[in-house]
């Protein structure tokens, strides 16, 4: 039985912790050592322990905390300075006890960025921020999770409405930036499948979408392709708070 608890999700921070039975991993690791500390405390669970780390990719937000998982595990497309690290390719499958994690490619302007799919013996979960598309190669690996992360970073309209830089709007909708609500929700709908229990809508932008945008065009497109949402739960993930979910949550 899979249980998650994402920690901090958006461009301050980001660390997702996934247990089943007495196997745990940490997918990335950015936002301060007393925020992440201090979440680990109030999960009563020892960082320390933990049976291997996961990177998405090398941007600050990711791995700014890299120092407290020094001698354990690490897994990465891209090299890190860290102790025990070893580095991954596209689809690759690594096996730790109770858990199987896959490497799943993903486009964003960071050298070699992925998701992860995790999964047990019963059940899936999906981990997919920071791309600025899916491709139908992925989605293979992705479909009918029980549990997906996924990422709906901004509403065009609301970002486009910001007063950052017209290049920086142009990279964060661009095929190496962030899927927008809109396409969130479209892939999806071609993605959840009868065993989907809960998405978790992450790296929403603080400044160009919201939690209740977000989750509003994810139940209005499922909604017009008749998918029954009603026993999903979704939630909106904000940049720090603790998002428990999984079996028995």
């Amino acid at each position: 039985m899979i249980k998650f608890a994402l920690l901090a999700s958006g461009s301050k921070g980001n660390c997702c912790l996934i247990r089943n039975c007495e196997t745990s991993i940490v997918i990335d690791c950015g936002s301060t050592k007393k925020y992440l500390s201090g979440c680990f405390e109030r999960l009563k669970y020892d960082y320390q322990s933990t049976n291997a780390l996961f990177v998405t990719h090398t941007h600050t937000d990711h791995i700014s905390q890299l120092k407290m998982f020094n001698g354990i595990d690490t897994y990465s497309m891209s090299e890190l300075e860290t102790d025990h690290f070893y580095q991954v390719r596209p689809y690759d499958r690594i096996e730790l006890d109770t858990l199987n994690i896959t490497v799943i490619p993903t486009s964003h302007d960071a050298d070699d960025s992925c998701g992860y799919v995790v999964e047990s013996d019963s059940e899936k979960l999906v981990y997919i921020t920071d791309t600025g598309y899916i491709s139908e190669a992925m989605k293979p690996y992705l479909k009918n999770a029980d549990y997906y992360i996924f990422e709906s970073n901004h509403d065009i309209e609301m970002l486009m409405a910001t007063r950052r830089p017209m290049y920086v709007k142009q990279r964060i909708i661009g095929d190496f930036g962030h899927l927008c609500n809109e396409d969130c929700a479209n892939t999806l709908v071609d993605l959840v499948g009868n065993n989907t229990k809960e998405i978790v809508l992450a790296h929403i932008s603080e400044e160009g979408n919201s939690k209740e945008r977000a989750k509003e065009v994810l139940i209005e497109t499922l909604a017009q392709h008749n998918i029954n949402y009603n026993d999903i739960r979704i939630v909106s993930a904000p940049q720090f708070e603790i998002i428990v979910g999984g079996r028995h949550h």
